[in-house]
């Protein structure tokens, strides 16, 4: 079946995760870096998810999911090993217009979480469709070692710039080219090692080689 890809903004979002395991930790990890207002139903939870509740970070319901727990949230995760709840969870969620994905479960998911890279603002995904956890893991290896640190440095440059480019460069064509000119080996190698100042000064040199056009 195919699948239509997107990325979701989760800040500030209420988004709950049933299960506290291992798998049910990374699964809030990701959620917590994104911003999201997370709730744990478990009654029992990994040490690391013990310490963000007991920060503030989450909020820890101690014991077994039960119907109407999901109260108004965006989105849930099941990550227990009772196929029965996580059957049960599931079906409300979808009943109630909430996105739902369990893990291991494909045919019970409205979304999977794709295996991914992230380089600061760069975000790199890979699915299999669920057919293959192993080629999805090899081929992020693969990028990691293509697409370094510097990626995201470069990006975070191309912001810092980004209003000066369009005030330098109006055209959508002179944009490109600019574009194309940046984005080289030399500017990502002095990222790699640390020489921010150069690495700007070459960019800002792209925009003013090119210059305005029509």
């Amino acid at each position: 079946m195919s699948a239509y890809p997107i990325i979701l903004c989760l800040a500030k979002r209420n988004c709950t995760v049933i299960g506290g395991g291992a798998v049910a930790e990374r699964k809030i990890g990701d959620l917590l870096a994104a911003g999201a207002c997370v709730t744990v139903i478990s009654p029992m939870v990994t040490d690391a998810i013990s310490q963000w509740s007991a920060s503030g970070r989450l909020t820890h319901v101690p014991r077994p999911y039960q119907s109407g727990d999901m109260g108004d949230c965006f989105l849930l995760i099941c990550a227990t090993d009772n196929k029965t709840v996580n059957e049960a969870a599931a079906g409300e969620a979808r009943a109630r217009g909430i996105l739902v994905n369990v893990v291991d479960a494909p045919e019970l998911c409205d979304f999977t979480v794709p295996s991914k890279i992230c380089r600061g603002d760069l975000l790199l995904t890979i699915s299999t469709g669920g057919h293959s956890p192993a080629l999805a893991k090899k081929l992020r290896i693969e990028l990691e070692n293509t697409y370094g640190p510097e990626y995201g440095l470069w990006l975070e440059l191309a912001g810092k710039l980004r209003d000066e480019l369009k005030a330098a460069l109006p055209s959508s064509k002179a944009r490109e080219e600019f574009w194309q000119r940046a984005v080289d080996k030399d500017i990502l190698s002095l990222l790699q090692s640390g020489k921010l100042s150069e690495a700007e000064d070459k960019i800002r040199h792209a925009i003013s080689c090119i210059g305005p056009q029509p």
